[in-house]
């Protein structure tokens, strides 16, 4: 088992120590919060091990899992890579791309493991149909959320779209050729609604649209390829596969074809992929931990988590100089 400390006990980093509590995978040696106070609590209140001392914690566990405010998300994994420890660390990876680099170089430096937590990759929806997703060349995502102060201190690109930049990137074997982007600030000094058109070298097209100030969640994604259209609701965790082959020469009564202009003949049909209830967050924690222990890429990279941030930096830019006060 992995010795592992969690840095920060707010609502997400209490979510993270109960699941290596629970994980056969990881020994949970404690924790360590700035905020002492809060600190004393949680230790009180659920019996982890609390440290004052940051530096005591890491040298103490095998991984650190770091699940504080993204400004100190730098300074945090730097130290822990410094003590070569290998590092979980939530999204966005960083707070600007220099920071990211840098990781990237202590990475090579160090010879340890990191992994990003972009949650959605192990969504079950989206891991049920990730394989069927194969050139697609047009995409459109919806990540919408009610109004939560928690988060409003950076703008919505970089609270929820990134989740969709992630899950975009991971599909789509092209490299970002172009991208337009606006932003409007409702209620926050950040932009909190955001739509942007990223435009790849190989021709795919991706629309996402996120919202922190709407009535009813939504996080859906729709995948467009050559005889094939995938549906992902992240959030209610359902999919929809629809794809077309060639028309059989005689299609049975209750067969869907459709014939197109030149009059080729398409048949459609529908595909039902079997989606198993899971914790997604135990789930990243663990393909972490298998990833270290086999030597193996972990599934979100601290590469891939760089390149998500680089395009949500450049989408941010693109309109940060025109946002509207509403």
């Amino acid at each position: 088992m992995l010795k592992a400390g969690v840095l920060g006990a707010g609502h997400l980093g209490k979510i993270h120590l109960r699941l290596l509590q629970e994980s056969n995978k990881y020994e949970l040696i404690g924790f360590y919060d700035a905020d002492i106070i809060n600190g004393k609590k949680v230790a009180s209140e659920f019996g982890y091990t609390y440290f004052d001392n940051m530096n005591e914690l890491i040298a103490s566990v095998d991984v650190v899992d770091i699940v504080t405010p993204t400004l100190s998300h730098y300074e945090c994994a730097k130290k822990a890579m410094e003590h070569g420890k290998h590092i979980f660390i939530e999204k966005p990876i960083t707070n600007t791309l220099a920071e990211a680099e840098e990781l990237l170089v202590l990475e090579d430096k160090f010879g340890i493991m990191g992994q990003v937590g972009h949650v959605e990759r192990f969504n079950p929806a989206f891991t049920a149909v990730k394989h069927a997703i194969q050139e697609p060349m047009f995409i459109e995502t919806h990540r919408l959320a009610e109004f939560n102060p928690r988060g409003t201190d950076v703008p919505v690109v970089l609270d929820l779209m990134i989740h969709d930049i992630d899950a975009i990137l991971s599909v789509v074997n092209s490299k970002v050729k172009q991208i337009n982007a606006s932003g409007v600030s409702v209620i926050s000094q950040s932009p909190d609604i955001a739509n942007a058109r990223l435009e790849f070298e190989n021709g795919c097209v991706a629309n996402l649209t996120a919202s922190r100030i709407s009535l009813k969640n939504m996080r859906k994604s729709r995948f467009f390829q050559k005889d094939a259209y995938i549906s992902v609701d992240f959030l209610e965790k359902k999919v929809e596969v629809v794809k077309m082959k060639d028309a059989p020469e005689n299609p049975g009564d209750f067969d869907m074809v459709l014939q197109n202009a030149e009059g080729v003949k398409k048949q459609i049909y529908f595909e039902n992929p079997t989606i198993a209830a899971n914790n997604a967050i135990l789930d990243e924690l663990e393909a972490f931990a298998d990833a270290i222990n086999n030597k193996t890429t972990p599934i979100v990279s601290l590469k891939q988590g760089t390149e998500a941030l680089k395009v949500a930096l450049q989408i941010i830019a693109s309109f940060e100089d025109n946002k509207v006060q509403v």
